[in-house]
């Protein structure tokens, strides 16, 4: 399990307080959710997360301003595209400037990409989640990953959840989900609260989000939503109709993802990429 940052222990002590009434819904009966584009990563889709909080796996900070001239070299995991743009670049985003492999990032207290405020939750978050099966055949859906983002990509909360039932289907080849991984994952409602304490007050970022939600048995306002699947110029690629977010991330980012198994950590970077991408748009649309 990755160290807890400070975002972890604020929330910790956050959690201890009863969930707001109303954000938590009563379970409905099960059902296979609406059709939801599948999406493929081509980024660590099976590695072994356990309920990490405020992790950019990529961001070698120093864990205290006491040393403000740390090392010039250290060593530091490569960021994929989505991460590395994600980090790197403000508003307008320049498309040509999302490399096309992974690189280190520039992370250094003299560099104006280093900002500890970029791990704070902030005002936008985007969340995905990846699902197995339940019953005859596994053709009921059961949140089996959840995985929620910020403004700057950096992972605010990661975890695999044990289904409320037996799974009977992993959905292997698409979810990047084994058995192994929910042997020590935490159990739905505890992932269901962390979830919606992390929603609370926030805009939420989403690809076909009503899904995610329903199978969570969340509600948000809908004055609060993005949902890159419904925004008029996305659509259009699609003859008007829900863009997969494989296609989006090719036609406007032109980065390839869902190659091989799901990562829902990509996809949410992904998807919160595409709004900053429009942000402007997509708000002015809102507002009508």
């Amino acid at each position: 399990m990755a160290k807890l940052s400070s975002n972890w222990k604020k929330l910790s002590t956050k959690l201890q307080k009863d969930t707001k009434k109303g954000s938590i819904q009563k379970p409905k009966s099960k059902s296979k959710p609406k059709s939801k584009s599948k999406k493929q990563s081509s980024t660590k889709p099976t590695e072994p997360v356990v309920h990490r909080i405020g992790y950019i796996a990529l961001a070698n900070r120093p864990t205290t301003t006491t040393n403000p001239h740390p090392p010039v070299e250290q060593k530091q995991e490569l960021a994929t595209p989505l991460e590395y743009a994600l980090w790197t670049q403000s508003e307008p985003i320049d498309v040509k400037s999302i490399p096309t492999i992974s690189k280190a990032l520039p992370i250094s207290t003299n560099s104006k990409s280093y900002d500890l405020r970029k791990s704070d939750p902030g005002r936008y978050i985007s969340l995905d989640c990846e699902f197995v099966g339940l019953g005859p055949e596994g053709s009921e859906s059961a949140v089996a990953r959840i995985s929620i983002v910020n403004y700057f990509g950096v992972v605010l909360f990661d975890s695999f959840v044990k289904p409320q039932g037996k799974v009977t289907d992993f959905r292997t080849w698409v979810s990047g989900i084994e058995s192994f991984h929910l042997k020590d994952a935490i159990d739905f409602k505890k992932a269901q609260e962390i979830t919606g304490n992390l929603l609370k007050g926030k805009i939420l970022v989403g690809h076909a989000i009503k899904n995610d939600l329903d199978m969570l048995y969340l509600s948000h306002p809908k004055s609060m939503i993005r949902d890159t699947s419904k925004f008029k110029k996305f659509r259009e690629i699609a003859g008007g109709k829900a863009p997969s977010l494989k296609k989006l991330a090719k036609e406007f980012l032109e980065i390839d993802i869902q190659i091989g198994k799901h990562s829902s950590v990509e996809d949410a970077r992904a998807t919160m990429l595409l709004f900053r991408l429009f942000r402007k748009e997509i708000e002015s649309a809102n507002k009508k």
